[in-house]
């Protein structure tokens, strides 16, 4: 009997033996040298190289009370020490940009304020100015006098796909630096807010108010986009707007072109071909053509030859896809650049090129 549990003793022994040595070589996780285990899908070191980068912007505007109808009434004596004006206090997010304190946030953060602080993930706080606005995109530049200053990695909004992974950063309703995460729902987003140009990276990030101007980020940390807007969609008979997990940013590529002709010029130098369009369908399924409604006259299409009723099939041999994306496209050409247009006349083909102008600038 002896022998037998000896036997069937030591193989059960080594194999224990042998099963934890499998365990502890390539199961277990191993420690890491601060002894404290680091989670797999942990976005930590992502959020550690951003936050020094994203900034919180509080901002004050005097508006005229609206509190007392004899203020309106100009035939009523106004008492003395009535007040005829009142501060009102709002809140964004903003990210450097560069090093030697240039910021980049919406114009609708501090459209009309007349002062702006920023605050720091540090705890400094500067009074910042107005380098340039555009409306069109929404952006704004700020500028601060601060040193050491932590501008973000950029990274190219371009290479984006729907499913990556994105994580929101900004001062969510005065909470200060938050963090949210979510994916790409969809790129190239046309027709959702009150901007010319648009082409926004849609996610499912919680973002609020307060999140506006703030980063949008990938897992390294760096910029991908500039967090803007939550569609909101009215929610029944409540007559609230309620939001439905479709926020907007602004492509990085796209806001740091902005942000350099906003230091340069204090504007967005924009091309202008100079053509009224309406998009048709192609021949095939799918297919979009620009129908020419309009020429400015003497303007870059003018003088290429472009005529009313013009068919524009291509830009730079690339098919015309969507009317807006085409526009939009154009506006991120330079003056003096050349854009080559393929177009049907009258069921005869045209080849034009065109040299871009200048936008002439709004008067919004």
């Amino acid at each position: 009997m002896g022998s037998f549990l000896r036997f069937f003793t030591w193989p059960a022994i080594a194999g224990v033996l042998a099963a934890l040595l499998i365990l502890q070589q390539w199961v277990l996780p191993t420690p890491s040298p601060e002894g404290a285990a680091v989670a797999r899908d942990s976005f930590r070191q992502a959020v550690a190289s951003a936050t020094p980068s994203v900034v919180n912007i509080y901002t004050e505007k005097r508006v005229a009370s609206a509190n007392s109808r004899m203020l309106n009434n100009p035939f009523m004596p106004i008492p003395r020490g009535a007040p005829r004006q009142r501060v009102e206090r709002s809140l964004g997010s903003g990210v450097i940009m560069r090093e030697n304190g240039y910021i980049l946030t919406n114009n609708h953060v501090i459209d009309g304020a007349d002062a702006i602080q920023v605050l720091l993930s540090d705890g400094r706080s500067a009074a910042a100015q107005v380098v340039g606005l555009d409306r069109a995109t929404d952006l704004a530049a700020l500028k601060v006098d601060l040193e050491d200053l932590s501008a973000i990695s950029i990274a190219d909004s371009d290479r984006l796909s729907v499913g990556d992974v994105v994580l929101a950063i900004g001062n969510p309703l005065g909470f200060g630096h938050s963090v949210t995460q979510g994916i790409v729902s969809g790129l190239g987003r046309f027709g959702l807010s009150p901007g010319s140009y648009e082409g926004f990276i849609q996610t499912d990030a919680v973002i609020h108010a307060g999140n506006s101007g703030g980063a949008l980020v990938d897992v390294n940390g760096a910029l991908v986009g500039i967090n803007s807007w939550i569609y909101a969609s009215s929610e029944g008979n409540s007559g609230g707007s309620v939001g439905i997990g479709i926020s907007l940013a602004i492509p990085s590529s796209f806001a740091d072109f902005v942000m350099d002709d906003l230091i340069r010029f204090g504007r967005v130098i924009r091309g202008w071909l100079g053509v009224q369009v309406e998009q048709i369908p192609g021949d095939g399924p799918g297919d979009q053509r620009l129908l020419v409604r309009g020429v400015a006259v003497d303007g870059p299409a003018d003088r290429a030859g472009l005529q009313a009723g013009d068919i524009i099939t291509h830009l730079n041999d690339e098919a015309v896809e969507d009317v807006r994306l085409a526009m939009y496209e154009v506006s991120l050409l330079r003056p003096g650049d050349r854009l080559m247009l393929s177009a049907s006349r009258d069921g005869e083909a045209v080849e034009l090129t065109a040299i871009i102008g200048t936008q002439p600038e709004t008067t919004e």
